[in-house]
């Protein structure tokens, strides 16, 4: 089985450890809501019938890691009073498309402490109950022999996972620039080992063996005590806002690039059903792949609301995830400002770019063919994703 990512083995770590470094108390407004919520079948349905377009009638939602800003668009389609169910770190409640009913109920299930770190691939595997999940595109190449996935959504257009360096020490603005930097002053990138876009960089040739340590340990403490010497792995969307403002040894800007722009294009945490599925889902996809593009349009658009859930949620489930709400807030801000959200080369939202998955996907089978965890024999690009359900109308504006 393949490494756990950063998003669900380290951030966890990550901000624990800025808890014990700030001593930084969540100030995020706590809810009790625990009655259930209305059922689908309850409420009138709107324009958009789930329910007939042959959807489950409680479509079940496997995401990668606590709630966070980066899953509004999921939590938007939850109505008014979602049921919250903190010993199993889920919530649900009837689907809304634009404030109105669509016959069925959704849940959405925490990732990362709440499945054991494992990947989302392995859950849906174990669990026929999730219809739909969070998979990597270099996991969908990966894990295609024996957890074969089929992407319908992409609600992220670029990956935030970045490296991160102090600019007082190093003058670097992409990776490739300072791997040079980093050798002649003895640092080292940080990272969690066994991660596939480090392999990707050391193929390239963009770091070397010389400036890599894979033994982080998700907390701040040794990059704190380098002083900057070193670098290290993280996320665009957090960390810059953490190390600045919440972790008390450090309170300074960092820079990076995000490894996206280093070359590594996967679109992290796309929106996939298991690939047995597509067929009998095809009917519900065509109407439910819409609603979930518009929902992510109208969190951006007005995001408080939803933020707020997100923030409760947080502390309901109590997984030691510390998430405050200027994280929440920078997370929105910095997806919008560096296009980690966005339409892409076109006008559509969540639509996946064939040539770059072409790409990815060439990359990815070299790459784990290398590596002894060669995909499926005879995969090709289109067999982990489609574009066959997205409305190309919808689109940020």
């Amino acid at each position: 089985m393949q490494r756990p990512t950063p998003r669900t083995s380290a951030r966890a770590i990550v901000l624990s450890g800025v808890a014990a470094l700030t001593a930084l108390t969540l100030s995020a407004c706590g809810s009790n809501a625990t009655a259930p919520a209305a059922s689908a079948a309850d409420q009138g349905i709107g324009s958009v019938d789930l329910k007939a377009a042959g959807c489950p009638a409680n479509i079940v939602i496997q995401t990668d890691w606590n709630p966070e800003s980066e899953h509004g668009h999921l939590y938007q389609l939850l109505g008014p009073n979602p049921t919250i169910d903190a010993a199993n770190k889920s919530v649900s409640g009837p689907l809304y498309a634009s404030g109105r009913s669509t016959g069925v109920n959704v849940e959405i299930r925490s990732g990362g402490p709440a499945i054991g770190f494992q990947t989302v691939a392995a859950q849906m595997s174990q669990d026929p109950a999730i219809t739909l999940g969070y998979i990597n595109t270099d996991e969908a190449v990966q894990l295609s022999a024996k957890m074969p996935t089929k992407a319908v959504f992409a609600p992220l257009d670029k990956n935030p996972q970045m490296i991160m360096w102090d600019p007082n020490t190093y003058k670097a603005k992409t990776i490739a620039e300072l791997g040079p930097e980093l050798a002649a002053k003895g640092g080292v990138v940080r990272y969690f080992g066994g991660s596939s876009w480090m392999e990707y960089l050391k193929a390239k040739g963009t770091l070397t063996d010389k400036v890599i340590d894979g033994s982080y340990d998700g907390t701040p403490a040794n990059f704190v005590a380098g002083g900057g010497k070193d670098a290290q792995q993280g996320f665009a969307s957090a960390e810059p806002y953490i190390y600045q403002n919440e972790v008390s040894a450090w309170k300074k800007p960092v820079a990076y690039q995000l490894i996206h722009d280093a070359g590594w294009q996967i679109y992290q945490a796309a929106v996939s059903v298991r690939a047995a599925d597509e067929s009998a889902l095809g009917g519900c996809l065509a109407k439910l792949v819409p609603v979930l593009q518009q929902a992510e349009v109208d969190f951006f658009k007005d995001p408080k609301p939803v933020e707020s859930l997100i923030l409760d949620l947080v502390t309901e489930f109590n997984t030691g995830w510390v998430y405050s709400e200027g994280v929440a807030d920078f997370s929105v801000k910095t997806m919008i400002e560096q296009k980690i959200v966005g339409n892409g080369s076109n006008s559509t939202l969540g639509d996946f770019d064939a040539d770059r998955v072409k790409k990815v996907f060439d990359e990815s089978v070299s790459l784990f063919t290398t590596l002894g965890s060669a995909p499926q024999s005879g995969l090709t690009a289109e067999d982990i994703y489609t574009n066959k359900y997205i409305d190309t109308s919808i689109g940020l504006k």
